[in-house]
């Protein structure tokens, strides 16, 4: 099956998900990310807001907070075309939508973090495989905005255990997840 056959099959799978569905695999998430060292051991963590069906790291994200991390979300740069900025959040601040419909947080110079500055970022997906490649919406942001990214920082792809394939084509330019966590386990990849 090709990109667009697996990403079309994965975003119908996961949009049929019911809301009860949805909310016990953001508990399940929340559950498994909490109990994942590298999210335990990290100070600054970029998540995102769930949309089109993605799995919800929002009760992570409270966690994060409660425990005193500091939280980051994706908003688009305003000049380089397909790159993505790291933006301070706490729940609550206020939100705009961008040019695709999605919630970001405001643009606030001071609350920007580069990549580097993250100890984790956490991906949304459409697909995923058990080597750590991943199938996002298509647009590669997170591809091209991590594609310099130093190791330090760990990259984990946050997705429904419905999600999974068997193997996905890597393209060079794909960034290489360390694990996948879904609502039920965690998958490591390297």
């Amino acid at each position: 099956m090709d990109s667009k056959a697996i990403r079309q099959l994965m975003r119908e799978r996961r949009q049929a998900l019911s809301p009860q569905q949805q909310d016990a695999a953001s508990s399940g998430l929340a559950q498994q990310l909490s109990n994942l060292p590298a999210f335990r051991n990290s100070k600054r963590i970029a998540f995102y807001l769930a949309n089109d069906g993605e799995i919800d790291p929002q009760l992570a994200m409270g966690i994060a907070e409660a425990a005193g991390k500091e939280c980051y979300l994706p908003v688009l740069h305003p000049l380089k075309l397909n790159r993505l900025y790291f933006v301070r959040y706490c729940q609550g601040d206020p939100l705009s939508v961008n040019r695709f419909g999605i919630k970001e947080p405001l643009l606030r110079s001071r609350y920007i973090v580069p990549p580097l500055g993250l100890d984790l970022i956490l991906l949304p997906l459409v697909a995923f495989d058990r080597h750590g490649n991943r199938l996002g919406m298509g647009g590669g942001f997170y591809d091209r905005t991590l594609a310099t990214q130093q190791r330090a920082t760990r990259l984990i792809g946050l997705a429904q255990s419905c999600q999974e394939t068997d193997s996905i084509h890597h393209q060079s330019w794909d960034v290489t997840l360390q694990a996948i966590v879904t609502e039920r386990n965690v998958i490591q990849t390297r």
